[in-house]
C-alpha cells in the first residue's frame, strides 16, 4: 500500500462499514490472541456491536479510511467498562488496525480522534486490556497517557495456551 499517513481520514463508524469492520475483526479472531473471541462473526452477528457505538455519547466507534480505494484501515472504540451503574464514568478502549496498515500511524490517528470525541463526555477513566506480548499496543497506549496498573496472569485460553492481559488506565 502506498497510502500516506496524511491521506488517512478518521470519522465515526456507520452502518455501511459493518462488513469491512467485521472482516477486520475476524482476522484478529482467527490469527491472533489480541482478542479472546474464538469464533468468527457474520456481519449480522456484529450488528448489535455497531449499534452500541452511536455517533455521540461515551461509547464511540471511530474508523480510519484510505481515500482511494475507500478502504478501512482500522477502528477504535470506547465501550462500557463494566455493566454496573457505578462504572458509568469509565470506558474500555481498544484499537484494531488492518494487518497491512500497521506502522503508519493509523492507531495514533484513531486514538487522537476518539479521545477528542470523548473529551466533552462525563467520563473519568479509560481502561485498556492488552493481551501479552504486544509491545506496539503498549507503546501506543503509553503515548496517550495510559499507565500500566497490573497484569491478569493466564486469564484467557486460545490456540491451546494461556495468555496474560496487561491492564492500563488513563485519566479522562
Amino acid at each position: 500500500m502506498s497510502t500516506e499517513r496524511t491521506e488517512v481520514q478518521v470519522r465515526p463508524g456507520v452502518e455501511g462499514d459493518l462488513e469491512a469492520l467485521t472482516a477486520l475483526y475476524n482476522h484478529y479472531v482467527r490469527e491472533t490472541a489480541i482478542t479472546f473471541d474464538t469464533a468468527i462473526f457474520t456481519p449480522e452477528e456484529r450488528h448489535p456491536w455497531l449499534l452500541s457505538h452511536p455517533e455521540d455519547g461515551p461509547y464511540r466507534l471511530m474508523v480510519a479510511t484510505a481515500p482511494d480505494p475507500q478502504e478501512i484501515l482500522g477502528y477504535a472504540t470506547s465501550s462500557p467498562f463494566r455493566a454496573k451503574p457505578a462504572y458509568a464514568t469509565s470506558v474500555e478502549t481498544t484499537v484494531y488496525v488492518a494487518p497491512d496498515a500497521g506502522r503508519r500511524g493509523v492507531g495514533t490517528l484513531l486514538y487522537k480522534a476518539l479521545f477528542e470525541a470523548l473529551s466533552s463526555e462525563d467520563l473519568h477513566r479509560a481502561y485498556a486490556g492488552i493481551a501479552q506480548p504486544n509491545e506496539a499496543s503498549a507503546r501506543l497506549h503509553e503515548r496517550f497517557g495510559f499507565r500500566y496498573v497490573g497484569t491478569y496472569r493466564e486469564v484467557g485460553r486460545k490456540f491451546g495456551r494461556y495468555w496474560d492481559v496487561a491492564w492500563y488506565e488513563k485519566d479522562l
